[in-house]
């Protein structure tokens, strides 16, 4: 039978996301500082948004006469469905009359009068140097060669944001500076002179000998315990450092806290502050009248609406029965418009159904504090709430709480279970405040090991292994007993 290649129609079904859908989605996953950056954006690329001063409730309304599907608004949250998309919903809507719905005015410019009492813009501005510039300026006032200065400029480059030469070597400076590795190593030790003390050290051990050796050169008790015995100074082993330093233990004790004086990042006060995150919250949640209630956080989020200079050229191009590019291209852009107005709804109503679903759950947390928070799991919500538990897992990432007992991610509110003796589950973020309460309230000359904490646990019938309670103080920062210890 002979082998031939033939053409055969054939119908398949398959899954297709729209762009609008994957426009929705993204959206929904985006934090509120992120949301605000894309919808600025996107009034900067689509002339056809402007920012209105109404309500989104407002627009909610105007949609529903067009007959335009959107979800319920925050009180009618039960109804909330997840974001879908119909593309004949969008080839069906009347643009004209949805762009006369959404009409504002122009906005006028704004100018600053003469007579503002308003500080200048260079009255504003505020700016802080870097450690790399303020090494800098010193090594342009070192008196330096231009070869030394070059083999200078590349050590400071190669410091970390810590003050610390750890990522190079010198004998790769010196290769890269075609110099000798004496040279680099004089002009390294001309760095270890400038301010911040302690600056262009290659280790910690280093780092506290020059702070040393500057500032309390006759400290050679401590000047010994740094150079030879950190790692007995870190677990606080001050017996054994006296023997082998033929020291007394008050000695060593005392050499202990001047060194704890010193600053092990010299870097420290030069670090930028654009690596710190600030946190604002997406939603709210108060308590009045011995009952919850959750709002959004609208401040700062541009409510948008139809430009009414469009509006206007719609109607003239309709009145006089025109069809050409100018209004098919105001017509997508009023189409891209509409999807996002429409996106932003479904993201807020859905944040809003989710945050009411975790008050549910976690009602014991709300009004008796984190000892009360029970183990949860997306699926509980998503069955709750009629969602798959993907959309939910999207709401929850990046978004915020706040709360009178603090700001907390909504993460945080699923938590795995720890069995107690008694049959009952506890929640991980419960055990880990127990754990900090435990910790807190421990003698500092004695501190709890982790499997005396085990047995604290026990008393309250907290099933939980010495490897979890490690885990869990690693995951909140806490130090080991041997490192919590304190003599002073």
């Amino acid at each position: 039978m002979a082998m031939e290649q033939r053409l055969i129609p054939q119908m398949t079904q398959q899954l297709r996301m729209t762009p609008q859908l994957q426009q929705a989605i993204k959206l929904l996953q985006l934090s509120r500082m992120e949301l605000i950056s894309v919808v600025q954006q996107e009034m900067v690329e689509n002339p056809v948004l402007e920012e209105a001063q109404e309500s989104y409730e407002s627009e909610s309304l105007h949609d529903r006469e067009l007959g335009i599907d959107e979800p319920a608004p925050k009180q009618d949250s039960d109804q909330t469905a997840e974001v879908q998309a119909n593309e004949r919903d969008v080839d069906n809507v009347d643009w004209e009359s949805f762009a006369e719905h959404f009409a504002t005015p122009m906005p006028e410019n704004s100018y600053r009068g003469m007579g503002d009492e308003l500080p200048g813009v260079d009255q504003t501005l505020s700016t802080s140097i870097s450690l790399t510039e303020h090494l800098m300026e010193q090594l342009h006032m070192s008196g330096l060669s231009d070869e030394e200065m070059y083999v200078g400029t590349l050590l400071i480059g190669n410091l970390d944001e810590d003050g610390y030469l750890r990522h190079i070597s010198l004998d790769e400076i010196a290769l890269d500076a075609e110099v000798t590795l004496e040279v680099v190593e004089d002009i390294l030790d001309v760095l270890q002179t400038f301010d911040p003390v302690g600056v262009a050290a290659r280790s910690l051990e280093e780092c506290l000998l020059i702070q040393l050796a500057r500032e309390h050169d006759d400290s050679h008790l401590a000047q010994a315990m740094v150079r030879d015995h950190i790692h007995n100074l870190e677990r606080k082993s001050y017996a054994k450092i006296a023997r082998d330093l033929d020291a007394s233990t008050d000695e060593v004790i005392d050499a202990a806290r001047l060194i704890s004086t010193l600053e092990p990042k010299p870097g420290r006060p030069f670090m930028s502050e654009e690596g710190n995150s600030y946190i604002t919250p997406d939603i709210y949640v108060r308590q009045h009248n011995n009952d919850w209630i959750v709002s959004l956080n609208e401040d700062g989020l541009p409510k948008l609406r139809i430009s009414s200079y469009y509006r206007q050229e719609l109607q003239r191009k309709r009145a006089h029965g025109e069809r050409d590019e100018v209004k098919d291209y105001i017509q997508g852009k009023l189409r891209n418009a509409m999807w996002l107005i429409n996106s932003i709804h479904q993201r807020q109503s859905t944040i809003v159904k989710v945050m009411e679903s975790i008050l549910v759950f976690q009602r014991d947390f709300f009004d008796h504090g984190i000892e009360h928070l029970k183990p949860l799991v997306l699926r509980d919500v998503a069955d709750d709430i009629g969602m798959h538990e993907s959309t939910v897992s999207r709401v929850t990432t990046n978004k915020w709480v706040h709360t009178p007992r603090g700001i907390f991610e909504l993460k945080f509110f699923f938590n795995s279970s720890i069995t107690k003796h008694g049959g009952e589950d506890l929640a991980s973020e419960a055990v880990k405040a127990k754990i900090r309460e435990i910790i807190s309230g421990e003698d500092t000359k004695k501190p709890l090991s982790d499997a005396r904490i085990v047995e604290i646990l026990a008393e309250e019938d907290i099933d939980i292994a010495r490897r979890t309670v490690a885990k869990y103080r690693e995951m909140m920062g806490i130090l080991s007993s041997a490192k919590r210890k304190c003599v002073f």
